[in-house]
Formats: C-alpha cells, structure tokens, sequence
C-alpha cells in the first residue's frame, strides 16, 4: 500500500531527486519538505567555484525554479529545522513547535563542516564555506582583504584557494596531513596539483597543525594563523574546510542505527522501515566493493534520493552505481571515478607534465578506481569498465595513446 503522506527533512539533492522521482512516477500524496535554510533546493559544487568569484547568479544555483514546487503541490517548511522524530506517533516535530505526521519518513539532512579545534576559530574573518550564507559572508569580507589562509588541503579548500588567487589574493594552504587530497589520490595526483597551485603563487604549506587563530588588538579580527611549529601565517581572512561529519543528531536521538551517519540497506530504509535515509547523511552497502561506504556527492545524492523515491513508491531498486566526483580547479577538471581503497597497483596514464593524464588504481588485477585529469575519454569508458570488474592489460593500460577501452 502506498503511503499518503511523505515528510522529506533536507533540502538538498537528494531531496530534489526523491521529489522529483515521486511525482514522475505518478505519486500523488502529500509531500512535506523541512529545510533548515531560507532557500529552496540548491547545487552546493559551485559554491566554492562561480558563485564564489561572483560569476553565477544566486537563481542559476537552483535545483528547480521556485515555481516547480507550487506546482507540484509540496508543502514546504523553510528555514526550519526538525529537532525530534517521534517514532511511535510517526511525526516530526519542528523547532517553531509545528508537527507533521507521516506515513512515510525520508532523511535527507546532508553533513555539516567540521569544527577547526582552536582558539580563534569563532574570531571575525573566519568561515566555513557550506551555504549560500556563508560565501555572501566570505565574499564580503574579501572585499576588505588582500591575505587569506585556507585550513585543510581537500577538494574545497584547493577549490576556494583557486577562486581566491583569481580574485588577486595572496592565498596560503595549511594541510595537517603530509599531502593534500591524501584520502582520496595517490601522491602523484597530489604532487601534481600542489604544483600547479604553486605556479600561480599559492603557498601550500602540509605537515602544519594549527594551534591557533590570533586577532587583531584594534579591529577584533582575525589577523593571522599560528601553527604548533611556531610559523605564523597572516591572514584577513580565513577559510576553514576541514572535511564534513554527517547530520545525523535527529536520527540518533530517535534511535534509528548510525555509525559514521545513518545506516540504511540497499534500499534506503534505516532500523525503523517507516524511515529512510539518502544522501551524504547515510552510510549504505555497496554490493561493488563489498562493504559500507558513505559518500559526499552530488551524483550519489542524486542516485539515493532517486532510489529513496522507487522505495518509497514499492517499487524497489538496489543502490549500487560505481560513485564518481570532481573538482574543478583553475583551468584543471578533476573527475576521480570509483573508490581506490585497497588498491595494490598504481598505473599512470600520460605524463602529469602534459596536463592531461590519469592516474589508474587496481586491486588483484581489477581496476577499480582512476583520477582523470583534463581526460574525459578516460573518464567516460572507466566507469563501464569499472562497472564491469574489468581487468586491463598493465602494458596496454601504461599507453596513453590506446584507448582505455582497447586496455583489456
């Protein structure tokens, strides 16, 4: 039987993909959407990239024009936010004291940055770089500086550090680890941004913790990074991007299983199966790699909130889609396409002085990951034979000039 009223908490892909999904499909019920921001469903990647620089209106974010959820009868509740899930009445409370029942629940609440643990990290001049709020802040205060220090050397943090230089920043790098993007490449892709970040005059500094963030005596302001080495870093402004943690608090204080975010099946459905889960808020089984993964990408937020939709409408469909994502940085796009963890074997593909190569992982002779930069052939044939458990020809696959296809 289907439901006749689903509550969706998250306003985000996964969202917009689930809402999407269930009125394609025919559903006609009531759709409730909860989202904490006074926005409607939004692209997050161009955050740290266009709108950053100021070169995308706040409407070309959109998910969906406004008009889409009017039109398709979604009751909205914007910048609200839900602080209990009770699970016997099957409601939701919000935090203005209004309840919605369900019949159906969907989580869809997404990750949250993570906290810098420092004195000074709630100085003036320091963000977090999460939501449209938070770049109109940044790009605020840009308007006032000349320096910035960015803490943490992954995807955003490389991306805002390309946006600043462009803008005509001095831009300083601190990454604690011993190289940047270190969970999710292999040192060479590594090395080989770090220097393309170098020639346009960015100083990435690694093996740096930072022990604090020092203000200025007469503004207030933040006015300079200090490390645990004693290096001192001057700074109008800083940019924190160190990783994200998943929003679960709602979905534990209901009881709902979570272990580094709510555990769903393949299906989308938590411990309470009136309850799912998509998105990067979830960890679900990956019948690919053969264990637990949790994912923060647009693409997999898209595919879980799709999938949520084919459950919650009865007709379910196994979530097990090779993930992908990308960076784009400079003049430089980054598609990485598959999971490397475990990998035995590392081929390179072009020479990174090209600016266009790809960097292929592989585990007991399957491939099952590869970095593409600049490569979009590359790209596109390794998530068929990714998907396929294709085992290349180490020979063929080390030539730049055979087809990655033609690799087997």
């Amino acid at each position: 039987m289907l439901p006749s009223r689903i509550v969706i908490v998250g306003a985000g892909q996964a969202a917009a993909a689930a809402i999407d999904t269930l009125r394609r499909k025919g559903f006609t019920g009531a759709i409730a959407l909860v989202g904490e921001e006074d926005a409607w469903p939004y692209q997050r990647p161009p955050l740290s990239k266009k709108y950053l620089a100021g070169a995308l209106e706040p409407e070309r974010l959109l998910i969906r024009p406004a008009h889409f959820y009017a039109e398709h009868a979604i009751e909205t509740h914007l910048k609200r936010r839900v602080t209990h899930i009770e699970r016997g009445a099957q409601r939701v409370r919000l935090d203005d004291g209004t309840t919605l029942a369900y019949d159906e629940l969907l989580l869809a609440t997404g990750s949250r940055p993570r906290a810098l643990a420092a004195p000074g990290a709630d100085l003036p001049g320091v963000h977090f770089l999460r939501t449209i709020k938070d770049v109109e802040a940044i790009r605020g205060d840009i308007a006032l500086s000349r320096s910035v220090v960015v803490v943490g050397g992954g995807y955003i943090g490389l991306e805002v550090a390309a946006t600043c230089r462009e803008l005509g920043l001095q831009v300083a790098v601190l990454e604690m680890a011993e190289r940047t993007m270190n969970r999710v490449t292999c040192a060479e892709v590594s090395a080989f941004v770090e220097s393309e970040h170098a020639r346009r005059g960015v100083d990435i500094v690694c093996n740096m913790r930072v022990r604090a963030i020092v203000a200025d005596a007469s503004s207030g302001r933040a006015r300079a990074v200090v490390c645990e080495n004693g290096s001192e870093f001057p700074a109008d402004l800083v940019i924190v991007g160190v990783g994200v943690a998943p929003a679960d608090e709602v979905a534990r204080a209901a009881g709902l299983d979570c272990a580094n975010g709510i555990t769903v099946d393949e299906f989308c459905r938590t411990s309470d199966p009136r309850i799912l889960a998509a998105g990067d808020c979830c960890i679900h089984p990956s019948p690919h790699y053969g264990r637990r993964v949790r994912l923060e990408s647009v693409d997999n937020a898209f595919e879980q909130g799709t999938s949520a939709a084919l459950s919650l409408l009865g007709t379910p469909l196994i979530h097990d889609k090779v993930p992908w994502f990308w960076s784009d940085q400079y003049d430089l796009k980054l598609i990485i396409v598959g999971l490397n963890h475990g990998y035995d074997t590392l081929v390179l593909r072009g020479a990174p002085a090209a600016r266009s190569f790809s960097a292929c992982y592989l585990a007991g002779g399957e491939l099952i990951a590869i970095d593409t930069v600049n490569s979009a052939k590359d790209q596109m044939a390794a998530r068929k034979l990714i998907a396929a458990r294709a085992r290349p020809n180490l020979d063929k696959l080390a030539d730049p000039n055979r087809p990655l296809r033609d690799c087997l």
